[in-house]
């Protein structure tokens, strides 16, 4: 029993949740701006392999801080053709978002190909990283985790204590009746797809520059849907969110550091998928998503 009991809940796991943490967070703080504005973004899967890609290539480049911040800019870009797609020309938002996510299957791979050279199309050099940050009893960790905590922060008082978040929640729930008290919708929608893009560029960046060290194919292992699992688990708060990629964090954690003879590895292998499941059957009818989220607006025009 205290070896299972060191396998869920050591030292090492905690480590293991706080890396894990980091990428889902981030991507599910994007996925939060995007849906109290309005507009449900399934392509946050696809931005954070923009992320990925970009992340290394800048780091390559430039140095890992310029890989970063490519990275973001890079899934901010993407976010706009998103915001264009669905804001502007009112396509449907599931299918923009599909749209987005087989781009990102194969634009990377002819991007590595063209900047790395042929055979390298599945993966990139091995990239520098930030200098990390020593914590007794957990090792080194990236200057992002602490920046990832303060934008947590950032965001829940953004949306909660400004006029800014006020107008982008409202958009989200009422679109018709905050034009009428003076909110420009549409730019509140593309903020907060823009935002979310950039979440989930940095996100997508963590991973190949500070997390792996290089870019490799298929590295992101569809954490943009879990991200979205941990949206609606987190019923569309910060905090609700925060404690749902910690639950999702420790299941990925537990794929790496849970070995008993009587659970089939294969098993532990699919744990955050497995949750994943669990959790949309189980709370998908429990929460409150934002009332417009998802439907197509007009300024001048009912919902």
């Amino acid at each position: 029993m205290p070896e299972i009991f060191g396998q869920l809940f050591g030292i090492a796991v905690f480590a293991s949740l706080i890396r894990a943490f980091v990428p889902l967070f981030l991507a599910t703080l994007g996925g939060l701006f995007n849906e109290r504005s309005g507009i449900v973004n399934i392509g946050i899967d696809g931005m954070m392999i923009f992320g990925t890609w970009f992340g290394a290539w800048g780091s390559l480049r430039f140095g890992p801080l310029a890989g970063l911040l490519i990275a973001t800019l890079a899934g901010t870009l993407v976010a706009l053709i998103h915001a264009v797609a669905t804001v502007t020309f009112r396509v449907d938002q599931i299918v923009s978002g599909v749209a987005i996510n087989i781009l990102a299957l194969g634009v990377p791979r002819f991007l590595s190909i063209v900047a790395f050279g042929e055979g390298q199309e599945a993966q990139s050099p091995a990239v520098r990283s930030l200098p990390k940050i020593d914590l007794p009893g957990l090792g080194e960790i990236s200057p992002v985790v602490p920046l990832t905590v303060v934008l947590g922060v950032a965001a829940w008082w953004v949306l909660n204590r400004t006029v800014l978040g006020l107008r982008l929640r409202s958009a989200g729930e009422n679109p018709r009746a905050a034009e009428s008290l003076g909110v420009r919708v549409v730019n509140m929608r593309y903020a907060g797809v823009l935002i979310s893009g950039a979440f989930a560029g940095l996100a997508g960046g963590y991973l190949s520059v500070e997390l792996v060290g290089q870019y490799t194919e298929g590295m992101n292992q569809g954490r943009g849907f879990i991200a979205l699992a941990a949206l609606i688990l987190g019923n569309w708060s910060v905090i609700g969110v925060a404690f749902s990629c910690l639950l999702f964090a420790w299941t990925e954690a537990l794929t790496v550091y849970l070995r008993v003879d009587w659970i089939n590895n294969a098993f532990i292998a699919s744990l955050p998928y497995i949750v994943t499941l669990v959790v949309l059957a189980l709370f998908s009818r429990r929460v409150r998503p934002p009332k417009a989220v998802g439907q197509a607006y007009e300024a001048g025009s009912p919902v």
